[in-house]
């Protein structure tokens, strides 16, 4: 019952509605009535249920499952094997999967939408299992909704940018080309889905919805990768230029203290996307031999940008707490929890959460590429100014460990081999500096 009436309410905050996070929320079939459909029938609407709670509190003791219901028995031949997945991840699709059914048996009972709304919420678990199998299956998932949909609106254009990144997970660059450039034409003001360019191209002005905005600026971060990692870096430096000043151009609030949690949680988004697309931008310039100021700026540019996502979202001050006076920036702060304001609402929290594990990573990233960049000059003092990069780059990616000020594991969105390799750039590089030190 709690389920239903309170963590599948419909969301009350008009701030929040106004900046739309509540469009992003998983949709459990009830409407704008919230809950689950009555139609689906006493054992469809117990599955939703069911589903939300395994996703959100995990199934028990059970960690992972190897292989997956819903691939049908299937196993693709480019994988081979079977794939160890999320416990709280294959109950809930198991669940879903249940009360889909239901919703198929009586078509003329439950609401149109909601075969279409449980669908995307499946095909999104099937997507975040991370398997070869999963991504197959959500891109079927998404291309049925796709059908469904009349080719318009807001909920059109995030499904035609979702199957343009699992068409590039799945090694389809064309239609992944294909999908984006829609996706891009849809979330314009005055979109014209039938004269839709075959290849995407970066808009002059921004659209005036916050959803459209922030579907724009994921669309865009993922052209700007495949540009990159397709070795089209002249059209990935074009694309992500074009990108950076169109976000610039998106009015954002003065301060985000000043602001509402709504819109101070779309500027961070945005924000983050444009940090990401920075980090793009400069290893653009390094493969493409700008001089190396370019490069820096960028990834200086990137990094205190997500520094300052992370530390909005955690509530804490831009400037270190003991230098009020000073630019000393604040350390990082890899394990502070998230602000209550966003933890505690039922649509902002998920991507909130993930936003602040998102800008952690960046930071993180941005600061090893720097030292690496720096590092490899071998000038005077680069060394040192090498280790400070690597040692706050750490400071993101791990969690103290018992000894004070210690440095032990990967936070959590870190992965074991990215730590090992921010780990070992920083060794090397304090030893080096230590030798150096032991000889003057």
């Amino acid at each position: 019952m709690w389920v239903e009436n309170a963590a599948l309410a419909p969301e009350q905050d008009e701030e929040v509605r106004k900046w739309e996070w509540d469009l992003e929320a998983e949709r459990s079939s009830g409407g704008a009535q919230g809950g689950t459909d009555p139609g689906l029938g006493f054992k469809g609407r117990v599955a939703v249920r069911a589903a939300w709670m395994a996703q959100n509190w995990g199934p028990g003791t059970t960690t992972s499952v190897i292989g997956s219901k819903a691939y049908s028995g299937r196993v693709r031949p480019e994988s081979g094997t079977l794939s160890a997945v999320p416990a709280e991840l294959e109950y809930a699709q198991d669940f879903l999967s249940i009360a889909i059914h239901a919703a198929m048996e009586n078509p003329k009972k439950v609401r149109p939408e909601t075969v279409t709304e449980l669908t995307v919420w499946h095909a999104n678990i099937m997507e975040r299992m991370g398997t070869k199998e999963g991504v197959f299956e959500a891109r079927d998932e998404f291309e049925r909704v796709w059908a469904s949909l009349p080719g318009k609106g807001i909920d059109a254009a995030r499904v035609a940018s979702k199957l343009g990144d699992l068409n590039q997970r799945l090694d389809d660059p064309e239609d992944a080309l294909a999908w984006w450039a829609r996706s891009i034409q849809l979330v314009q003001d005055k979109a014209r889905p039938e004269a839709a360019a075959a290849v995407p191209v970066v808009p002059d002005s921004a659209p005036s919805s916050p959803l459209a905005q922030r579907t724009l600026a994921s669309t865009l971060v993922s052209l700007s990768v495949f540009y990159a990692t397709s070795g089209q870096l002249e059209q990935a430096r074009s694309l992500e230029q074009s990108s950076l000043d169109l976000l610039r151009s998106i009015k954002q609030p003065e301060s985000f203290e000043s602001a509402s949690r709504p819109r101070a949680l779309h500027a961070l988004y945005l924000l983050h996307r444009s940090s990401l697309l920075s980090v793009h931008l400069a290893e653009v310039e390094h493969v493409l031999r700008a001089k190396q100021e370019v490069p820096l700026q960028w990834l200086t540019r990137a990094a205190e940008s997500s520094e300052r996502v992370a530390l909005a979202l955690s509530g804490l001050p831009i400037i270190h707490p003991d230098a009020p006076e000073s630019k000393i920036p604040h350390p990082p702060s890899s394990d502070t929890p998230l602000v209550p304001d966003y933890a505690k609402s039922t649509s902002m929290s998920r991507p909130a959460k993930s936003l602040l594990r998102d800008s952690r990573r960046t930071a993180a990233e941005a600061w090893n590429l720097m030292g690496i960049l720096i590092e490899g000059t071998r000038a005077a003092g680069a060394s040192e100014k090498a280790l400070e990069c690597y040692e706050r780059a750490l400071g993101w990616a791990g969690v103290a460990a018992d000894r004070a000020g210690g440095i032990g594991k990967a936070s959590e969105g870190t992965l074991e081999t990215e730590w090992k390799a921010l780990w070992a750039n920083y060794v090397r590089v304090r030893d080096a500096v230590r030798q150096q030190q032991e000889k003057k």
